[in-house]
């Protein structure tokens, strides 16, 4: 199976640190990989990809640069999601047309988020009284 696409999502903004005092906290991390925080009094090691995470965001507001970060959420194309959902990709494009999945589109083409055949299979394992799905 090929392998998902991505959306960018849950994105949150942060102002760019003073330049001195990042550079400062910048130069400190990349001294050591070994980077403890504290946190409600708590020590705790950062692990290296955190450890990384942390020096670019640094060095990017250093820089005098606004950091964004957001998740990276995957998007499947149809016949990945119908594939998850154990049904044929023309089926999923009527549940999708007729709003019982939710879609997104990246041009024409159709991008349906994991979570939304997850709690579509939901639906199917407990359905609830009256909401009877009849997409034909």
């Amino acid at each position: 199976m090929p392998s998902p696409t991505t959306s960018l999502a849950k994105a949150a903004s942060f102002p760019a640190l003073e330049p001195k005092l990042a550079t400062k906290l910048a130069a400190a991390l990349d001294e050591s990989a070994d980077t403890t925080i504290f946190v409600n009094g708590t020590a705790l090691q950062l692990p290296d990809t955190a450890h990384t995470a942390l020096i670019e965001v640094l060095h990017r507001m250093s820089r005098g640069d606004e950091v964004s970060i957001s998740t990276v959420e995957s998007l499947l194309n149809t016949s990945q999601a119908a594939h998850m959902a154990g049904i044929s990709p023309s089926y999923l494009r009527k549940l999708t047309d007729s709003g019982v999945i939710p879609v997104e589109y990246r041009g024409t083409h159709r991008r349906i988020r994991p979570a939304a055949i997850e709690a579509w299979l939901e639906t199917r394992e407990h359905p609830q009284d009256g909401n009877v799905e009849n997409v034909e």
